[in-house]
Formats: C-alpha cells, sequence, structure tokens
C-alpha cells in the first residue's frame, strides 16, 4: 500500500497541474482564513500561502524546480497582471496629476531612504560588498530588482528572496506602522505601500480601496524605474 501511494505520488509531483492546483489551493485557503478571521494583517493570503507551500516541498522532498515547472503558468500571468494595474491608475488619473510635485517628491526621498537604509543595516552588521550589493534594489519589483543585482554585481537569487521578504513584511505590518504614525490619507498610505514592498503592497492596498492601490501601483512602477537610475549613479560613484 505504501509502495502504491510513493509511486502515485512520483507520478502526480511530475506534472505540471499538480503544483498549480496545490499553488491556487494555498492560496485561496489562505484568501478564507484571511476573510473568516477578520482580515487580519497578519494572516496575509500571500504569506499563508507561501508557508503551506514551503511545508509541502520540505514533506514531499520537492526541489523548487520541479515546483517551478509545473507553477510556471502563474508566474506567465505576472505580466498582464503587472500591465492591468494601468486600470486604477487611469481612474485616478486626475488626482495623480494634482498630486504630481508630492509624488515625485515622495518618490525619491522613499526610494532612497530603501536603498540607503538596507545597505547601511548591512554595513553595520559586518555585510561584505556583495551583500551590500545584493540587498540594495530589495525594495523594487522582483524582475526589476534581479535585473540590477545582477548589472550592479549583486546575487540576484538572493536578491529575489530579499524582495520577496520585503513585500510581505510591508503588506503584514504596513497598515500596524501607518496607522501608528497617524497617517490616514490613502493617497499617502498607497504610495507607501507600493514603494517599500511593491507588489504584495499594492495587492494589499488594492484591497483597501481603489485610491490607495492606484497610487501603490504608481509608486511601485516609478520605484522601479528610480532604483534603477539611483543605484547606477551609486555604484558608478563609489
Amino acid at each position: 500500500m505504501i509502495a502504491d501511494l510513493t509511486h502515485l505520488w512520483t507520478y502526480l509531483s511530475t506534472t505540471s497541474l499538480l503544483w498549480l492546483t496545490l499553488t491556487l489551493a494555498a492560496y485561496q485557503g489562505g484568501q478564507w482564513l484571511f476573510r473568516r478571521l477578520g482580515c487580519s494583517p497578519l494572516l496575509n493570503p500571500v504569506l499563508i500561502a507561501i508557508i503551506v507551500l514551503l511545508i509541502l516541498l520540505q514533506a514531499t522532498g520537492t526541489d523548487y524546480q520541479t515546483y517551478f515547472n509545473g507553477a510556471q503558468f502563474i508566474h506567465f500571468l505576472l505580466g498582464p497582471a503587472t500591465v492591468a494595474l494601468a486600470i486604477p491608475l487611469y481612474r485616478e488619473i486626475e488626482l495623480i496629476k494634482k498630486a504630481f510635485v508630492p509624488i515625485m517628491i515622495t518618490l525619491l526621498v522613499g526610494s532612497l531612504t530603501a536603498i540607503v537604509s538596507a545597505v547601511g543595516i548591512a554595513w553595520l552588521l559586518g555585510g561584505e560588498k556583495v551583500l551590500l550589493l545584493t540587498l540594495a534594489p530589495k525594495s523594487a519589483t522582483t524582475p526589476i530588482a534581479m535585473g540590477i543585482s545582477e548589472q550592479i554585481g549583486g546575487l540576484p537569487s538572493f536578491t529575489a528572496v530579499a524582495v520577496v521578504i520585503t513585500g510581505i513584511s510591508g503588506a503584514v505590518f504596513g497598515d500596524f506602522i501607518l496607522d501608528r504614525c497617524h497617517i490616514r490619507d490613502e493617497t499617502a498610505r498607497g504610495m507607501a505601500l507600493g514603494l517599500t514592498s511593491h507588489g504584495l503592497g499594492t495587492a494589499h492596498a488594492l484591497q483597501r480601496n481603489r485610491v490607495a492601490g492606484a497610487f501603490a501601483a504608481l509608486a511601485m512602477a516609478l520605484n522601479g524605474l528610480l532604483t534603477a537610475v539611483l543605484l547606477a549613479l551609486l555604484v558608478g560613484l563609489m
């Protein structure tokens, strides 16, 4: 019986639909738990899905490449999903035009703070140069951050991990920090979440309301571009 189950699992684990189905099921389960328990940020659906999938991968001895081969359809949809963020931006275009100057100031200050804080903390803890370069773009969205990391001499794979941790941290603790700072304006909250926590922060902002989601999407896109420019200049000067 055990041998039959082992053979069955070996077969299923190599099929594309298994890990795709498990990924979707883990996220849906996280959504259900998130809503059931009062939409607490600590129960972020993405965080729950990641934990469940990590446990499954560890328990079954499945390597990441095997998982990715099955779940790559979701990865493919990241492109269309990112493009679709233009819709909330278009809906709030007049509000964005009115706040153009504050947006640019926030973007510059926020992007520099994200870079300097990550590099500064790692440096104070004794991190080597390659680690500093790896962590520098951690607040940009994953594809941009990995590209920047590779170009400036960092480790792209480790950068991707740092980006995910940054995104989850912002989605889970962002509202708590903004509430404690008495920041109630949805445009400011959206900018903060999108700028510091990229895609996951933007997804969380979209759950709040349309305005926060639009400004988070704008901040995520512009911060990716500005981070690339700033790091190219800073590394050149160094």
